[in-house]
C-alpha cells in the first residue's frame, strides 16, 4: 500500500520541488496538501486532481491515522513547530532546508523524534545532482589523487531585492543567503570530506535595499587537509565554476548548474524520458594543462531522496539524510555568521 504523504505548503518549494517528486516515486502518494491560498488551490486541482486540499495544518492533526508522512515547506519560521506537530501526532515528516533557524532548535527536534521513534528526514536534495554525484565518485575512485582543495559555487546575478521572508534580517526567519544556498553548499562539503575543524566566513550585505546577507564566502579546514572554499551569491555578474577540485593527480571543473531544477519548473518529472541527463557540451573537464578530457556527468536523480525516504519511512533502510547531517550544517553556518563578525578563524561547536 502506498504511503499517504502530506504536504504543507505550494509555493515554489511544494509545487516545483515536492509534489512533482513524491508523485513521481513509487510506493508514495500525494494525498493532501495545506494551502489557503486560492490561487495555489486551484493550481493543485489542476496537476493533482485526486489530491485533498485542506487549507490549515490543523486539519492534518485533526485526521488521526489519515497520512503517513508529512512534508515541511513553509516559511524557515515554521519548520520546527509544524515537524514537532507531525511527530506529536505520530507521523514522521521531510523538512525543506534549513531544518531549523538554529542548531538549538533542530537539537530539540532531534530529541522529540528520538522520543516519539519517529524519523525527521531534511531535504538535501543537492545530493543528487549530477554534477555532485560524479564529483564524489572521481573522489571516492582515486581520479584525482589527493584532494587538496575543493572548490564550489551558487552564484547568481539578481540585483533587485525581492521582498519576503527570505530576505528577512531576522534571526527567527533564517533569511539570507547563507541560510538558502549556503546550506547546500555547506551540507555538500561536509558530505565529502566530514565535520570541520575550522570555519573563516566573509558575509556581506552588498544590494541597496537589502537586510540579510546577499554575498558570501566560506573556508572550511576538514581532517586530513582538505580545504573547501565555498561561494554563495546574488551579485554575480558573472558566474564562477560551479565545481573545481584540485587533487595532487588532477582537477575537475564543471560550469553551469544541475539542469533538475529548470526541468521540474518547466513542467518535467523524473518519470520522463530523458530526465537528469546532462548533455555533452555542457560535461566537466578533467586532467592537467595540455592533458584535459571531457568527463561525462552522472545522471541527477532528485527522486532517489524520496525512494530513500519510502523505504525510511517503512523501516527498511536508514534515511537518506540524516538530522544529525543538518545539525552539524547550522552549526558550521553559526560558526560561519561568528568568524564574520568578528574577523577571526573559529570552530562549529557542538550541543550538549
Amino acid at each position: 500500500m502506498d504511503l499517504r504523504v502530506a504536504l504543507i505548503g505550494y509555493g515554489t518549494g511544494g509545487a516545483v520541488f515536492h509534489a512533482p517528486l513524491i508523485s513521481s516515486v513509487p510506493g508514495l502518494r500525494l494525498a493532501a496538501v495545506v494551502t489557503s491560498d486560492p490561487g495555489r488551490q486551484a493550481a493543485v486541482r489542476e496537476r493533482y486532481p485526486e489530491t485533498k486540499i485542506l487549507d490549515s495544518a490543523d486539519r492534518l492533526w485533526e485526521a488521526t491515522g489519515v497520512y503517513d508522512l508529512v512534508v515541511v515547506t513553509a516559511p524557515n519560521r515554521l519548520h520546527v513547530p509544524l515537524a514537532r506537530e507531525a511527530l506529536s501526532c505520530g507521523m514522521p515528516a521531510v523538512i525543506d532546508k534549513p531544518v531549523a533557524a538554529s542548531a538549538a532548535d533542530a537539537r530539540s527536534l532531534a530529541a522529540l523524534s528520538a522520543v516519539r521513534g519517529l524519523p525527521v528526514i531534511p531535504f538535501h536534495n543537492r545530493r543528487w545532482d549530477g554534477d555532485f554525484q560524479t564529483a564524489r565518485t572521481l573522489i571516492r575512485d582515486g581520479a584525482l589523487g589527493d584532494v587538496r582543495r575543493f572548490e564550489s559555487r551558487f552564484e547568481r546575478w539578481r540585483p533587485q531585492v525581492k521582498q519576503g521572508w527570505k530576505e528577512s534580517d531576522d534571526p527567527r526567519d533564517a533569511g539570507g543567503i547563507l541560510y538558502d544556498l549556503g546550506s547546500h553548499l555547506i551540507d555538500q562539503a561536509i558530505h565529502l570530506f566530514g565535520r570541520p575543524r575550522q570555519v573563516y566566513a566573509e558575509i556581506d550585505v552588498r544590494r541597496p535595499g537589502a537586510a540579510a546577507p546577499d554575498d558570501a564566502f566560506v573556508a572550511l579546514a576538514h581532517p586530513g587537509g582538505v580545504r573547501s572554499h565555498l561561494w554563495m551569491s546574488a551579485t554575480a555578474a558573472q558566474l564562477g565554476p560551479r565545481f573545481r577540485i584540485l587533487g595532487s593527480r588532477a582537477a575537475y571543473t564543471v560550469r553551469g548548474l544541475d539542469g533538475q531544477e529548470d526541468a521540474l519548473r518547466a513542467g518535467a518529472t523524473p518519470q520522463d524520458r530523458g530526465w537528469g541527463v546532462t548533455s555533452p557540451e555542457a560535461y566537466g573537464r578533467i586532467g592537467t594543462p595540455g592533458d584535459e578530457r571531457a568527463q561525462p556527468t552522472e545522471l541527477g536523480a532528485y527522486q532517489q531522496f524520496y525512494a530513500g525516504v519510502e523505504r525510511a519511512v517503512r523501516g527498511e533502510a536508514p534515511p537518506p539524510v540524516t538530522l544529525a547531517d543538518a545539525i552539524l550544517g547550522l552549526e558550521v553556518i553559526e560558526a560561519a555568521l561568528r568568524s564574520a563578525r568578528d574577523g577571526q578563524v573559529t570552530e562549529p561547536v557542538a550541543g550538549q
